[in-house]
C-alpha cells in the first residue's frame, strides 16, 4: 500500500505553478534545479529528452536559469514547472500521491549536496530529495564539486575552481545516502538516466 498525504490537506499551489496532474502511479520524472550553472545546458538538454518530466526550481535555481538565458516561462511549453514559493514545500506532496518514480537533482550546488548529505531539507529540491528517499524513490544527483580541479562555465566565461576538502567529503557522504546515485559528469548523468529508463521499460523521447 502506498503512503499518501491527501491532496486536499495541502494548501493550493500558486496561480502560475503547474496544476496537479492525473497520472498513472509513479509515471513521471521530477527534475530539480538548484543554483548552479555547472553543465546546466547539458543537464537541461537531457531533461528535455525524458518522457513525462517536471521541473522543480529552488529560488536560486530560478535565478540561475534566467542568468543562463533559460527563464522558466520559456520552459513551460516543454515542462510542467513548480517553483519554491511555499514554506511547507507544497509540490512535494505529489511524491506522496505517487506521481513520480525518480527524482533528479542536476546540476546540484555544493550547498545542496551538503544539505542532502546531512539530512537538511529547506528548499524545494532538498525537500524533494529527502521525501523521495523516505518513500524509497530513487534519486540521481549530479554533484558539481567532485574533483580537486573543476572547470565550469560562468555566464560570461569558463572558470577554474578548486573545491575544498569539505565539498569533496560531502560528495562522499552523499554517496552513502539511501536510494541515492551520485554522478559527476554529463556523461555519467546520461548513463544513469539511461539505466533508469531501462529499469522502467521506458525510452528517451529523442536521440
Amino acid at each position: 500500500m502506498k503512503s499518501r498525504t491527501p491532496s486536499d490537506a495541502l494548501p493550493p499551489l500558486g496561480d502560475d505553478d503547474a496544476p496537479p496532474v492525473d497520472a498513472a502511479p509513479r509515471s513521471r520524472f521530477a527534475w530539480c534545479i538548484t543554483g548552479s550553472g555547472h553543465f546546466l545546458d547539458e543537464s537541461m538538454a537531457l531533461a528535455a529528452r525524458l518522457p513525462a518530466c517536471d521541473l522543480f526550481l529552488s529560488a536560486a535555481g530560478e535565478e540561475v536559469l534566467a542568468i543562463y538565458k533559460m527563464p522558466f516561462e520559456e520552459l513551460k511549453p516543454r515542462f510542467r514547472v513548480f517553483r519554491d514559493k511555499t514554506a511547507s514545500g507544497v509540490p512535494v506532496g505529489m511524491l506522496y500521491d505517487d506521481v513520480y518514480h525518480t527524482v533528479v537533482l542536476a546540476p546540484a550546488t555544493s550547498n545542496t549536496v551538503a544539505k542532502c548529505a546531512f539530512g537538511f531539507s529547506d528548499t524545494l529540491p532538498t525537500n524533494m530529495f529527502a521525501q523521495a528517499g523516505k518513500l524509497g524513490i530513487p534519486g540521481i544527483v549530479f554533484a558539481c564539486d567532485t574533483e580537486p580541479v573543476v572547470v565550469t562555465k560562468s555566464p560570461h566565461d569558463w572558470v577554474t575552481l578548486r573545491p575544498r576538502r569539505i565539498e569533496l567529503d560531502n560528495v562522499d557522504r552523499l554517496r552513502d545516502i539511501d536510494f541515492c546515485h551520485v554522478v559527476c559528469s554529463p556523461a555519467e548523468l546520461e548513463a544513469a538516466l539511461d539505466a533508469r529508463l531501462k529499469e522502467l521499460a521506458l525510452a528517451w523521447t529523442s536521440p
